[in-house]
Order: C-alpha cells, then sequence, then structure tokens
C-alpha cells in the first residue's frame, strides 16, 4: 500500500505561451523531482491550477507524471473538479494509468452541508473500489470545511479513504485528523511548520514550494527520519525562508518564474492570473539565490 509520506510536491502545471499544457516541460520538471529525491508527487492540484484545466488537459498531465515518474515515486492524482461527475471521471482514470492513488478536495465555491459532503465523498471513493483514496481539506480556498466526525464517517463506509491531506493552519483540528482512526494517514501543507507536523504525527507534507526548491525539504525530512533533530530544525528553518520568499503559494507565478530561473521551464499563467511583473521576479530570484547560497544549495534545479 503506497501512502503519501514524507516529502509530497504538489507540482506546478507548466503553460506555454500558446496557453497549452508544456508536456515537455513537465516530463523534464518530473525527473528532476525524482532526481532530487522527493518522496511523492502529487499534481493537479492546487498549486497545478486544477480549477483552469479542462478534463481532458488534466488527464494528459496524469499521464505525463505517471509515464515520467515510471514507478521510481509514488504519484498520486488531485481528481477533484467543480462537477461530481468530472471528479469521478478523472479517479477512474487515474485508477487505469497506473497511478497510486488520488487525492479529492472538498466542493468548491457553493456550500454544502455535512450530509452532502459524506455523500460526496462516499460517492467517488465508491467508484473506484480498492483504489486508494485521501481527503483533501483547504477551507479557505474552497469555501467549505470537511469536519472530523465527517472524515470519519466516510472512513467507516470506505476502505480506501486512508488519509488527508490539510492545508490550514489548525493544529488543534489536525490532532482530530490524526486521532480518526489507528493508521489514517495526516499530510499537512503549512510548509513552514514541517518539523512541528511530524513531531505531532503527521506523515509528511504535500508542499507546493518543494516543487520548486526541493532541496531543504528532502534534506529536513532525511534528519528528521535519522533522529538528528537539531539538523532537522536548521533544515526546517531554511524551509520557513524559501517559503516566505516564494509567498507560500498565495501566487502560482513565483513558483513558474523560480523553477524557470532555475534552469527548468515553469511556464506561464493561464488568465485571469498574470504572470508577475518583471521587477518582482527579479527581486524574488536575487533572494532565492541569496538563499539558497546562505544554505549551500547550487541554484541550478537542473
Amino acid at each position: 500500500m503506497k501512502k503519501l509520506h514524507g516529502v509530497t510536491v504538489a507540482m506546478v502545471t507548466p503553460f506555454d505561451t500558446d496557453g497549452g499544457v508544456d508536456v515537455a516541460a513537465l516530463r523534464t520538471l518530473t525527473n528532476a523531482l525524482v532526481e532530487k529525491g522527493v518522496d511523492c508527487l502529487y499534481p493537479c492540484g492546487t498549486t497545478g491550477e486544477m480549477l483552469r484545466l479542462t478534463v481532458e488537459e488534466r488527464k494528459l498531465v496524469a499521464e505525463t507524471v505517471v509515464q515520467a515518474a515510471a514507478g521510481r515515486v509514488t504519484v498520486f492524482i488531485h481528481v477533484g473538479s467543480m462537477r461530481q461527475d468530472d471528479t469521478i471521471a478523472l479517479a477512474r482514470h487515474a485508477q487505469e494509468i497506473g497511478a497510486d492513488g488520488i487525492g479529492v478536495v472538498t466542493p468548491q465555491f457553493f456550500t454544502v452541508n455535512d450530509r452532502e459532503m459524506e455523500a460526496y465523498f462516499v460517492a467517488v471513493a465508491r467508484s473506484v473500489p480498492g483504489f486508494l483514496m485521501y481527503l483533501y481539506n483547504i477551507p479557505q480556498c474552497a469555501a467549505n470545511d470537511l469536519k472530523p466526525e465527517v472524515v470519519a464517517r466516510v472512513c467507516a463506509q470506505c476502505d480506501n479513504v486512508v488519509g488527508i491531506k490539510y492545508s490550514f493552519a489548525d493544529m488543534a483540528r489536525t490532532l482530530q485528523y490524526i486521532a480518526v482512526k489507528d493508521g489514517f494517514s495526516v499530510l499537512h501543507g503549512m510548509d513552514k511548520l514541517l518539523v512541528s507536523l511530524l513531531d505531532m504525527g503527521c506523515e509528511g507534507t504535500v508542499s507546493g514550494c518543494a516543487g520548486v526548491v526541493p532541496e531543504p525539504y528532502v534534506a529536513c525530512m532525511k534528519a528528521y527520519r535519522a533522529g538528528d533533530m537539531e539538523a532537522a530544525r536548521r533544515w526546517g528553518r531554511v524551509c520557513v525562508r524559501v517559503t516566505d520568499i516564494l509567498r507560500g503559494g498565495s501566487n502560482m507565478s513565483f513558483f513558474k518564474e523560480a523553477i524557470t530561473a532555475r534552469g527548468l521551464k515553469g511556464g506561464v499563467m493561464r488568465a485571469p492570473q498574470l504572470d508577475i511583473p518583471a521587477d518582482e521576479r527579479d527581486a524574488m530570484i536575487a533572494d532565492l539565490k541569496q538563499a539558497l547560497a546562505d544554505a549551500g544549495i547550487a541554484f541550478e534545479l537542473a
């Protein structure tokens, strides 16, 4: 059973100048992240601009990452969509192409109650029996919150629901998720709290910043696993600095511009979002170069 763990990268989706998915760039990025030692890949999520992709584009991204990863790391495809039918179609596609599992964000924009939330996740999980599934709660973006008691009810009905990705800085809620049942896997999206979250019992991080600068996250996780807490905390402070420079994913253009500056192709933003202005980009890259130099990390990602 290949659950999400350790440094799980929430991947960007590179778009070319014509606005299409840059398959070659995505393949190269996948290889680079694997070679840098990340544990898992998680395309088509928030960092991947999921709601700005068509169903067919999302299938293309999923296929590209699974093929490029070639079994070297665990790959879960995020499949949550505005339409339940699309979510189920993408879930079945992920299973067909040989992904290790899926992530499913809560319904977005329109308010749903707990009964509707439960029914939604149960329907998706039952559409892919035996295929591992993580729930995904990011209430500040989705406008819907997933309560621990609802998670427990979903798990009671669906054995293939094995964990949750949580991306809101509520540590008490995080502990409630960990306590849902024995062996329930919790990964967190708050990059700046990595060491503390591991101490609490989380299995790892799902990090967009690690898709740009994987090195300190990988080093932090390696040190933590080895029991070297001094090194883990030192690398954790580098992760904090990197997260601040990249604005924590508040605009994926920071991620894409940094990937490009490091020698790969991050691509452009898809409208209505725009690439960050040149002066803002240059200042960010200068800060990132200094941070990586101070940490002894080569700036080139390729």
